[in-house]
């Protein structure tokens, strides 16, 4: 597997020269179960809709107890008081996790009479909002209920055709695989304002696939900007739409602009939109072409075989926030791309070849007459790496549960790498495990790292944002990081990265303070991807999690070398600061819009990594 590399920068070969088998003991690895579950796990239950129930109660439950920084119950029942409704919520403990990854099964009122029905997710919703006091509650209350009508319709739809077609795209097949969503979100399947007849179309889970809305952009009101270069000379933004637009016919003087059908029918409705409609300067030529899927952001889609990818803007509300791109990103991305394209990539390339970032060097946008920014009418033009080859996948992916063909229930797919490799290797599963963890850090989370202790630049890099390259047992041998609104850059590093690139940050608003810089790279690489990826080994039965927090705390002790700030703050901090998911909602902020350090509530969690935590 050797992605392309991104347009004009050094190559990188993805595969390690010798991967050989890392230095992990059988003899102190206990043999593990099975990655299957019990047979009562309501996940598994025939009904898809008490299954999608199950998934968003549990996700509710583990946003609670994270929250609240709650500690693991003394018996097999966790009880949540309810001083604001005069109860409390008692949950059955099925798997309890050090990292937050905890299984439950039905909850029930402690005042209820013997023999009431378990709460449902819509009941917990409303009892929790309650309890935390916020006004947003009955907005919490109907969005869990579209998540949960959602993910039912997208298990059954999988329970019918759970695998991929034999020639399928690897990195999108991977991409359509998220059907539960974040285990730590309240809400992560809803997306209100889109129909059943859009879901089918347009949802990644349900296969959809569409062509897309164009619209042709007068040149006086069209915003570019393009550091895409082939054979050393740039192509402009315009020229790589162009080509995408295949035999579109244009008006004279104008350039096409691909835009997602949902924002093109939503557009119409706003007047700055209609302005220019009628002014002449805007154009509406409908849907052409081929057929585009989404991915697992459903806004960015992904045609096999196309050296483009597309980030489209999408006023639907997907998880916390609208996604529309906003200008800053637009320029941040291209700034990214010019960066590592100064030198900063062949140096990060030389000490780590196996990873990259997926570019975004491009993009097209529409201004107003008088020049300023029309929201919403905007594409970034992400260059494509993979090949219909290459097995890239998101972390999120390769967790999360779904129905899995020629198995009864649901499993995720590092369970079946992982129960594959020790069927074949006649290795303990647990020991399997933990190798594939030890090679995760160290193809993946290590150069993420020295990007931050040489550079100053920290990744948001979540397990939605990070890519795994997998070799074909399934290995790790590399990583990709995408996102063109994920970058922090160091406020103690302005000046060495400003020789990098003179005026960088200027418009692309990407210099943070250092404190904020910590905790947010602290929780989006620290607690979501790696503790989450522990939690994901222990809740599926794979590894002893307090076995992969050993092994990550002696990656940690090496890793201070690396001059990040980040290993030493895992591993001295008896608590840390962690974006709560459930109180972001309540308190109905959008994550993209306002300050950095204000987008999102964070609260104390107790950190499993320091020498105390377990």
């Amino acid at each position: 597997m050797n992605p392309s590399p991104a347009p004009d920068a050094p190559e990188a070969d993805s595969r390690p020269t010798a991967p050989g088998r890392l230095a992990v003991e059988p003899a102190v690895v206990p043999r593990q179960k099975s990655g299957s579950r019990p047979a009562d796990d309501l996940l598994d239950d025939p009904d898809p809709h008490t299954a999608a129930e199950a998934a968003a109660v549990e996700n509710l439950l583990r946003c609670w107890v994270r929250e609240n920084d709650l500690a693991r119950p003394d018996g097999p029942t966790l009880r949540i008081p309810l001083h604001a409704s005069g109860t409390a919520l008692l949950a059955p403990v099925r798997y309890w996790s050090a990292t937050g990854w905890h299984r439950f099964g039905r909850p029930a009122l402690e005042s209820g009479p013997h023999g009431a029905p378990a709460a449902d997710a819509v009941t917990v919703a409303a009892l929790l909002g309650r309890e935390a006091g916020q006004s947003e509650s009955s907005e919490l209350v109907g969005r869990v209920a579209d998540s949960v009508r959602r993910t039912a319709a997208f298990i059954a739809d999988r329970r019918a055709s759970p695998g991929p077609a034999a020639d399928a795209d690897l990195f999108l097949d991977a991409e359509q695989s998220l059907l539960l969503g974040h285990p730590l979100h309240p809400t992560p399947k809803s997306r209100e304002g889109l129909s059943d007849a859009e879901s089918r179309l347009y949802s990644p889970e349900l296969y959809g696939s569409f062509p897309l809305h164009w619209m042709a952009v007068d040149q006086s009101v069209l915003a570019q900007d393009s550091a895409w270069t082939e054979r050393g000379r740039t192509v402009p933004a315009g020229q790589l739409a162009l080509r995408l637009a295949g035999d579109l016919q244009l008006p004279a003087g104008t350039v096409p602009l691909p835009l997602h059908p949902w924002q093109a029918r939503d557009l119409a409705h706003r007047p700055a939109v209609t302005a220019l409609l009628d002014a002449g300067l805007l154009h509406d030529l409908g849907p052409h072409g081929d057929n585009w899927h989404p991915t697992s952001s459903v806004r960015t889609v992904h045609r096999p075989g196309v050296p483009v990818m597309l980030k489209l803007s999408l006023g639907l509300r997907i998880t916390n926030s609208r996604r529309e791109n906003l200008r800053k990103e637009l320029h941040r991305g291209v700034e990214v791309h010019r960066l590592l394209r100064g030198g900063l990539a062949e140096a990060w390339q030389a000490a780590h070849p196996c990873f990259d970032i997926v570019r975004d060097p491009a993009w097209l946008a529409v201004d107003t007459p008088e020049g300023e920014p029309l929201p919403g009418l905007d594409v970034v033009l992400r260059h494509n790496p993979f090949g219909p080859g290459d097995d890239a996948v998101c972390i999120a992916g390769l967790t999360g549960l779904r129905p899995w063909p020629g198995r009864t229930g649901m499993h995720s797919r590092l369970a079946d790498i992982v129960i594959r490799l020790a069927a074949r290797t006649g290795r303990p599963t647990g020991a399997v495990a933990a190798e594939w963890f030890l090679r995760y850090l160290d193809h993946v989370v290590r150069p993420i790292l020295w990007l931050d202790g040489t550079a100053g630049i920290a990744l948001e890099a979540h397990q939605q944002n990070t890519l795994v390259l997998l070799d074909p047992e399934g290995w790790p041998v590399g990583g990709r990081y995408r996102d063109n609104q994920g970058y922090y850059f160091r406020e103690s590093h302005r000046d060495s990265l400003e020789q990098r690139l003179p005026s960088i940050g200027a418009v692309s608003d990407t210099f943070v303070p250092d404190a904020v810089t910590d905790e947010r790279f602290a929780y989006y690489l620290g607690i979501n991807n790696v503790l989450g990826l522990i939690g994901a080994f222990g809740a599926q039965h794979l590894a002893d999690e307090r076995l992969l927090l050993a092994a990550l705390r002696r990656f940690l002790a090496k890793a201070t070398t690396l001059g990040s700030p980040l290993p030493a703050l895992l591993l001295d901090t008896p608590v840390l600061r962690t974006k709560a998911n459930l109180l972001t909602r309540l308190h109905g902020l959008d994550e993209l819009v306002g300050p950095v350090d204000t987008q999102s509530v964070y609260v104390t969690l107790t950190n499993p990594l320091h020498s105390t935590g377990t």
